[in-house]
């Protein structure tokens, strides 16, 4: 897997002594930790995660609450019918710090990211409802590479207003 680059601002507060910050290699073990605590072994078996196997990361983000890592997310390089995008995920939140806001800063650092990146949107297999606050909505024409929930399914347009096709690593 690629090393995530660090982005500026490397530290963008959320309240009190929370921040989210770029992923750094040391925070490795600690994600996988707190992805494994979200979402089991069974994570494995997902179209999502299969298909992360093989992309690179375009970034990683950490939410740091008094300086210990408790929430990460990533966003992968992906095509879309041969359009540059990236893919969300996963997202995951120590479960002694959720629903602190914590998920959504996450988000949040991901669109910013990639309204500066050149990327036509992001794509992400996940809740409606949660990521429909975003902006996100679900897509149509899009073939992931395995089986997928059409209605988790999602797409938020940063340079292009939709996208159809297969989607592979890129």
């Amino acid at each position: 897997m690629a090393e995530p680059r660090t982005l500026t601002p490397d530290d963008a507060p959320l309240s009190g002594a929370a921040v989210v910050r770029a992923e750094q290699v040391g925070d490795a073990g600690t994600i996988e930790r707190i992805v494994l605590e979200a979402f089991g072994p069974g994570r494995f078996a997902k179209t999502a995660e299969r298909l992360r196997e093989g992309a690179a990361v375009d970034v990683g983000f950490v939410a740091c609450l008094d300086g210990h890592v408790v929430g990460s997310v990533r966003l992968w390089q992906i095509r879309v019918g041969g359009t540059p995008c990236l893919f969300l995920g996963p997202i995951a939140v120590q479960r002694s710090e959720r629903s602190e806001g914590l998920g959504a800063a996450l988000v949040q650092a991901c669109i910013d990211h990639a309204r500066t990146s050149g990327a036509a949107g992001i794509l992400l297999v996940g809740d409606a409802p949660y990521f429909g606050r975003f902006g996100f909505d679900r897509v149509g024409g899009v073939r992931m590479p395995g089986p997928v929930d059409p209605a988790r399914l999602l797409w938020l347009p940063i340079a292009v207003e939709t996208v159809a096709g297969s989607v592979t690593i890129g």
